[in-house]
Parts: C-alpha cells; sequence; structure tokens
C-alpha cells in the first residue's frame, strides 16, 4: 500500500463501520449538530447500482471481479471522494474509504454485533427512509440475514484489498472506534463530538 503522509488536520470527518451500524444516520446528526456538510458514499453507490438494473449484493460482487477503470463503480465513487478531499471542508462523510483518501481527516469506525445489525436493518425496512434499501434479498431469518452481511464484508475486504490494498475493516486504521450496539444515537454523536475536539486541539 502506498503510504499516505500525514498533513494539516482538517474539519471533515470520516465515518465507516458495520452495516446496519447507524454509520449515515450518525453522519446526519454530526453534520446538523457542527453546522457541517453531509455527503454519504453508499447513496452514491446505490445510486449507480440501481441505475445498472443491481442490488447492493449484485453491485459488490460484480465490482469484485473488475478492474479500476473509469466505468468501475468502486472508481466512481472514490472519484468523488477524492475530489471531496481535495477541494472542500467542513464535511462529514460516511464512506468505507473515505478515511484512506482523507487520512488528514478525523476517521471515526462504528461496530456492531451483525445479530444486532440484522434485527435493525430489518425493522428499518419499514420505514421511508431506508427507502434505499429495498432492492436488497432481507432473509426471514436473522442468522441467515447476518450471514449474508458477513458475507458482504467478505466480499468488501477482498475488493478493497485487491484494488487499494487496504482493509476498512481493520480498526487501527481509525482515531475513534465506538460500538453503537451498546450506546444510543445521541451517544454516539456526543461522544464522537467529544473525540473529534479532543482530536483538534491537539498540536
Amino acid at each position: 500500500m502506498e503510504e499516505n503522509k500525514l498533513v494539516e488536520k482538517t474539519h471533515i470527518i470520516t465515518i465507516a463501520g458495520k452495516p446496519g451500524s447507524g454509520k449515515s444516520s450518525t453522519a446526519k446528526l454530526l453534520a446538523q449538530q457542527l453546522g457541517y456538510d453531509h455527503f454519504s458514499s453508499g447513496d452514491l453507490f446505490r445510486e449507480i447500482a440501481r441505475s445498472r438494473g443491481q442490488n447492493v449484493k449484485q453491485a459488490n460482487l460484480d465490482a469484485e471481479g473488475k478492474q479500476l477503470d473509469e466505468d468501475n463503480i468502486d472508481e466512481m465513487v472514490d472519484r468523488r471522494l477524492r475530489e471531496i478531499g481535495q477541494t472542500e471542508n467542513n464535511k462529514v462523510i460516511d464512506s468505507r474509504t473515505a478515511w484512506h483518501w482523507m487520512p488528514n481527516s478525523f476517521k471515526v469506525f462504528i461496530d456492531l454485533d451483525l445479530i444486532i445489525a440484522s434485527k435493525r436493518i430489518i425493522a428499518a425496512m419499514e420505514h421511508d427512509d431506508v427507502a434505499g434499501n429495498r432492492n436488497e434479498h432481507i432473509p426471514e431469518s436473522l442468522e441467515d440475514y447476518a450471514h449474508e452481511l458477513g458475507e458482504r464484508l467478505a466480499s468488501e475486504t477482498r475488493r478493497y484489498e485487491q484494488q487499494y490494498d487496504i482493509n476498512p475493516y481493520d480498526m487501527t486504521n481509525y482515531d475513534y472506534v465506538i460500538d453503537s450496539g451498546k450506546n444510543s444515537l445521541d451517544q454516539v454523536v456526543e461522544k464522537v463530538i467529544a473525540a473529534y475536539t479532543a482530536w483538534q486541539d491537539k498540536l
């Protein structure tokens, strides 16, 4: 992996995490409370996948076997992330790879047990704010869905290791890790803001 050189800290928070951990909800509330803009690479990924007639699982598997050319869905998303890192500030970004493209950002990982994640995602399917996930196949069994989520994580890990030699689920890549199964959304946001403020204050 090409080593990223740390430069002056930015006012950018990058958020990665497990499926169902609340990355987007956390990012949106953080942005609101900090007065920052919010960007979700997952939203962009799903938008591109839908335009190609694919669900998230199909798009992940399709991207895993492809070269990084201009039509690769990962490259399209990551190109936008690189643009943000080079030209923008005062942003909260939920993305699996933004921490890599923005090494001088405050890098957060939100952890969550996959069984709890399965319960949350299935329950959330009834709400309009996750309509973008409705093109995913959801097994009836929590254990089966947790297994599918685990397969998705493995697929993404293989893909990013192949493409960039990085592992977005290696928590040593992050400045701050928090378990959303043990903290409410408000608690996660409060603790991330406190950690971000302390990080900014360090020389």
